[in-house]
C-alpha cells in the first residue's frame, strides 16, 4: 500500500479528519490524525500495520511504548511480531514504567507510537529503556508529522510522512471564516 492509498483508507475510517482542530500545543489546523479511529476495526488495523512490521529490524524481543497513542499500534506491533509488550505512564510528569513492567539488560526492543510530532513522548520511552540497560533497534510509528525535527539518533520507520499546516489562533483563517473549532486530541487542553 502506498501512501495515497493509506491516506484514502485513513480518511475511509476517520482516521484523517478534516475541519477545524485546536492541537495539543494550542495551534490550529484544518486537518488532524486520529489514530484511535485506526483501532475501532482490528482485523483493518492488523492489515495496516503489516506494511510497517516489514521494515523493522529483526531480532526484535520487546516492543514499548509511551501511554495512551502508543498502547494499542504496540499491542498489535508486539502481537504480529509474537514478542512482548510494555508501556510507559505519566507519574508526576515523568514516564515510568509501572505494573510490574520491566526491561533487562540487553533485551532487544523498538520504541512505537501511534502519531510523532516532537517525539517527546519516545525520547523519554528510549531514556527509560537504555537505563535499564535494554538496546533500542529504532522507533516506529504510524505518522511522523515531526517533519524531520524529531531526532532519535537511531531509525526512524513509519508509515506515512505528513505534514499538517498549522496557524497560531490569532492568525487562523478558519477562525477568521467563523468555522466551529474541535479539540479532538487526548491531553486535556485548557483555554
Amino acid at each position: 500500500m502506498n501512501q495515497q492509498e493509506l491516506l484514502a483508507k485513513f480518511e475511509e475510517l476517520g482516521v484523517l479528519l478534516n475541519g477545524h482542530f485546536k492541537l495539543t500545543s494550542g495551534l490550529h489546523s484544518k486537518q488532524y490524525m486520529q489514530c484511535a479511529k485506526l483501532f475501532e476495526c482490528p482485523k483493518q488495523a492488523g492489515e495496516v500495520l503489516k506494511h510497517l512490521i516489514t521494515h523493522l529490524p529483526e531480532g526484535i524481543e520487546t516492543v514499548i511504548a509511551p501511554a495512551i497513542g502508543g498502547v494499542t499500534v504496540g499491542y498489535e506491533i508486539a502481537r504480529q511480531l509474537g514478542c512482548r509488550f510494555v508501556f510507559a505512564e505519566r507519574q508526576d510528569g515523568k514516564m515510568t514504567f509501572r505494573r510490574g513492567f520491566q526491561l533487562t539488560p540487553g533485551e532487544k526492543v523498538i520504541a512505537v507510537e501511534d502519531v510523532i510530532t516532537t517525539g517527546g513522548s519516545v525520547k523519554e520511552v528510549i531514556d527509560l529503556a537504555k537505563e535499564s540497560g535494554a538496546e533500542v533497534l529504532g522507533v516506529a510509528t504510524v505518522v511522523d508529522r515531526s517533519q524531520g525535527k524529531a531526532d532519535f539518533d537511531m531509525p526512524l520507520t513509519s508509515l506515512i510522512t505528513m505534514e499538517i499546516e498549522v496557524f497560531e489562533p490569532e492568525s487562523c483563517p478558519l477562525c477568521a471564516e467563523g468555522m466551529e473549532i474541535q479539540s479532538p486530541g487526548s491531553r486535556q487542553q485548557t483555554k
